[in-house]
């Protein structure tokens, strides 16, 4: 079977980090995912509000360095949760339980206080210009040695001369 999701949203409260009895910290916080598809009659566009838990270092991680809205990136499992509340009625929740949780936006952009640009999915860390790329070697990614011939020397059929 296969369990696995994967989230972008922003924070919309500080997580609230929490230890069980034995010392395990455990994060837990909400995002507002916003839907692919906006509403026939132009209207705005449905935001989905979805809570997640984060477990261990991933837990203090997520208290250490996110705070309410920015954006984050959550990939691990969906898990519903039965419970019953203070009226003895049983309840169900969903929630995701983060594996990883990444930036969804960087910190120059949070402390500028510009809007989500769309482009920082997938550049998260990516704080300055990325590097020219090299030139693409001749024929089809092999490039000839530029030291010339003259610089090896040939070995008898003795493979006693191998280092191997």
């Amino acid at each position: 079977m296969l369990n696995h999701i994967t989230i972008m949203g922003r924070l919309t409260r500080d997580p609230e980090l929490r230890r069980t009895g034995s010392g395990i910290a455990v994060a837990s916080f909400s995002l507002a995912v916003d839907r692919d598809y906006s509403p026939k009659d132009g209207g705005e566009r449905e935001t989905d509000f979805i809570d997640c838990v984060a477990w261990r270092q991933t837990g203090e991680f997520v208290s250490k360095y996110f705070t309410k809205g920015r954006m984050a990136v959550v990939s691990g499992r969906l898990q519903i949760r039965s419970w019953t509340d203070k009226d003895g009625n049983k309840r169900r929740t969903a929630e995701v339980v983060a594996d990883n949780v990444y930036f969804g936006d960087s910190k120059r952009d949070d402390q500028s206080g510009s809007s989500y640009s769309g482009n920082s999915y997938g550049n998260y860390g990516n704080y300055g210009s990325a590097p020219a790329a090299p030139a693409a070697p001749a024929y089809g990614g092999y490039s000839a040695p530029t030291a010339p011939a003259s610089d090896f020397a040939m070995l008898d059929d003795d493979d006693a001369q191998l280092p191997f």
